[in-house]
């Protein structure tokens, strides 16, 4: 063998060598959850009935908050409470899917919020928000009854509702 094809021979490999791991190290890196790359999934909306004497049954909570310059302490139950015991929200974490759901609360004057799943899981976000009956010791009169939401932890309360005709959980658009 010729001793100057030998070095030249070598670079040539290494060269080729080192852009094969080049190339290698580039391919994008296959996702680590199994569920990456599936279609997501579309689940049904659920209604969840405002039923008086089910709400009861709920452990009840207090919260205290200002708006519009009144500081009020009201009575109820959590919100998210009532999603699990009306089966629209799972007892564990969310996962999949789930953490794509809302809620909508509307009220009588068409007055709409939206909360997400993920931030009323107690494994996520927690956030406090109380479906109230009662406020300032006195049930809710009809201006703001028969159910008022309230989430004292936010900086303002523009998603506080009263007046709530309806909750469903819906998939996130």
């Amino acid at each position: 063998m010729h001793p100057t094809r030998t070095p030249l021979a070598m670079v040539c490999l290494s060269l080729g060598l080192g852009w094969c791991l080049v190339a290698a190290a580039a391919e994008p890196e296959k996702s680590a959850h199994a569920h990456a790359s599936d279609p997501p999934q579309r689940m049904a909306p659920i209604d969840v009935t405002l039923d008086a004497a089910k709400i009861a049954g709920l452990p009840r909570t207090t919260a205290t908050g200002t708006a519009h310059g009144k500081t009020l302490s009201c009575e109820g139950v959590s919100l998210a409470a009532l999603l699990r015991a009306s089966g629209a929200m799972p007892e564990e974490p969310l996962r999949g899917a789930q953490l794509a759901r809302m809620v909508v609360v509307s009220a009588r004057d068409g007055y709409r919020v939206a909360y997400s799943l993920a931030e009323l899981d107690a494994s996520l976000g927690a956030r406090e928000v109380v479906l109230s009956d009662r406020c300032d010791g006195a049930a809710l009169d009809a201006d703001d009854g028969p159910w008022r939401l309230i989430a004292p932890g936010e900086s303002r309360p523009a998603r506080w509702i009263r007046q709530i005709e309806s909750i469903r959980v819906i998939d996130a658009p």
